[in-house]
């Protein structure tokens, strides 16, 4: 691997969960000390040897996903962030992320994550009704996510993001509504929201529930952005709010397609534009860790994700970047994007091109309307 100074992320997977949400298919899965030990020190091990390889280059961002990376504990938190210090350059500054649950964020956990240096915390709220978490499967209660962003705050941490979740069985905009602004009163710095997903093969997807029609998702959606901008938060991303400075660093580089490197079983890697991933069985990590490359999508070349990834942001595509990048003409992406300006779907930029808040709702056949030109 060249080394060059070019900033670099770093991704640990923590595959561990006190339960399987309804609707989850990441992969996770209880597991107990004795595997999580065991997956601690191949993670050491594997960080050690992999490292040599991006000598030289600064890591600027880290980020614990899962899974339940807090379920954990601190310790052994603390055991992994300090391998990713002695093996990589982590700069001062760097955005060190920990997903957290609410009904594993005891005080000897915020303690020790402060004391190691992380400087944020993810934490999944989802909903403020008990009856909707439990039908999402969750294992705590509101009062319990409102009490941990509390002694989250008063152990130090600033920089906490909430995740909340719309467009759930039955759910309508007034109980939605009442989830938000119970969230906006504990004063989160970040908020990631996004709707309900049946994804195949999940406890919920199997039950078939009604959702929320289009129509009603769209309102849910629209509401959700005009309560959020009026309370100071930046919509940067389709699903992603921040205070100004707060956005998450580290996501923001996945789709701007910087560099990141990961870690624990079915992480994924991207380093020079080429992904490679470990395997999503732990048993092999911890024997035998081996990246696999990743083939590129057929039909969906690496311009046409660029495209779509620049198109999720509110800073939306740059057409001099692109051509640059490409070395090819934007012009007949720019014309469908044009045509649809009229409708308040997309807007010119200074430097190119972005979706507005209702073209995000649509963005996937605003995405696919645009790229009909390579065909």
């Amino acid at each position: 691997m060249k080394n060059n100074n070019e900033r670099l992320g770093i991704y640990l997977h923590v595959p561990f969960c006190a339960s399987k949400c309804q609707y989850c298919d990441f992969y996770s899965f209880a597991g107990d000390a004795m595997q999580i030990d065991r997956y601690v020190d191949s993670m050491c091990r594997e960080i050690q040897r992999t490292a040599p390889a991006f000598a030289g280059r600064p890591v600027d961002t880290v980020y614990f996903g899962g899974g339940t990376p807090s379920l954990i504990g601190g310790k052994r938190l603390s055991t992994l962030l300090q391998a990713v210090r002695a093996a990589f350059f982590v700069m001062e500054d760097a955005e060190i992320t920990v997903e957290c649950n609410p009904d594993s964020m005891g005080d000897d956990l915020l303690s020790a994550l402060k004391e190691s240096g992380v400087n944020r915390l993810s934490i999944g709220v989802q909903s403020a009704h008990d009856d909707e978490l439990r039908m999402l499967g969750r294992c705590h209660t509101f009062v319990q996510a409102e009490q941990a962003v509390l002694r989250a705050k008063r152990v130090g941490f600033d920089n906490i993001s909430l995740d909340l979740m719309y467009g759930l069985p039955d759910q309508t905009k007034e109980r939605f509504l009442q989830s938000v602004d119970a969230l906006l009163k504990l004063e989160p710095a970040h908020l990631s929201c996004y709707s309900l997903k049946l994804e195949p093969g999940t406890p919920m997807a199997e039950r078939s529930p009604v959702l929320p029609d289009g129509d009603t998702q769209a309102e849910l959606y629209l509401k959700l952005c005009d309560t959020l901008e009026k309370a100071g938060y930046l919509h940067y991303e389709i699903s992603n709010w921040a205070k100004p400075e707060k956005h998450s660093r580290h996501n923001s580089r996945y789709w701007k397609q910087s560099d990141y490197l990961g870690f624990g079983p079915s992480a994924h890697s991207c380093i020079a534009g080429k992904r490679f991933a470990y395997s999503d069985h732990l048993a092999e990590f911890c024997t035998d860790p081996q990246t696999i490359e990743e083939e590129v999508i057929a039909g969906f070349p690496p311009h046409a994700e660029y495209l779509m990834l620049c198109l999720r942001t509110s800073d939306g595509i740059s057409t001099a970047a692109f051509e640059e990048k490409f070395n090819c003409s934007f012009a007949p992406y720019a014309e469908k994007l044009r045509a649809l300006q009229a409708t308040g779907l997309t807007k010119e930029t200074a430097e190119g091109w972005r979706l507005t808040d209702a073209g995000f709702l649509v963005s996937n056949l605003i995405i696919t309307d645009t790229l009909s030109v390579d065909d």
